[in-house]
């Protein structure tokens, strides 16, 4: 199984820019869908962006869709969240998450329910401050 492990994450003018990665372990190409979750100190973690396997399929929380980018690269096995145009309600604490590609399905959007099973590996965490 493989394991993540996020960038130190930072803090951010708010306006500005800031890029997460997520590195893993092993192989994620071909085998993985992944995604970004956000947390707040006593909320649910929820769901920010998840891509396909080959890349070629993103999808992002309402919240933040226009704002962030979700790509990764199946060659480095590395994955990444672009945050451009930061808002404070964007702080928090950052997980990426890698879930099994399931043969004849499709990866499920950040908000799907899928992503709260337990085949679901998790990252560490890494937080991101966002000031005025």
């Amino acid at each position: 199984q493989i394991q993540l492990r996020e960038s130190p994450g930072g803090s951010v003018q708010a306006g500005g820019s800031l890029v997460l990665s997520c590195a893993s372990s092993g192989r994620i190409s071909a085998y993985y869908c992944m995604a970004w979750f956000r947390q707040d100190p006593g909320k649910e973690r929820e769901g920010v962006a998840s891509i396909s396997t080959a890349g070629a399929r993103q999808y992002y929380a309402h919240s933040i869709k226009g704002r962030f980018t979700v790509s990764r690269d199946n060659v480095k096995n590395i994955f990444y969240l672009r945050m451009t145009d930061v808002k404070p309600e964007d702080a928090g604490m950052y997980y990426c998450a890698a879930q099994e590609w399931r043969p004849g399905g499709s990866c499920p959007h950040p908000l799907d329910d899928n992503w709260k099973m337990s085949d679901v590996t998790w990252g560490q965490g890494t937080q991101v401050t966002v000031f005025s």
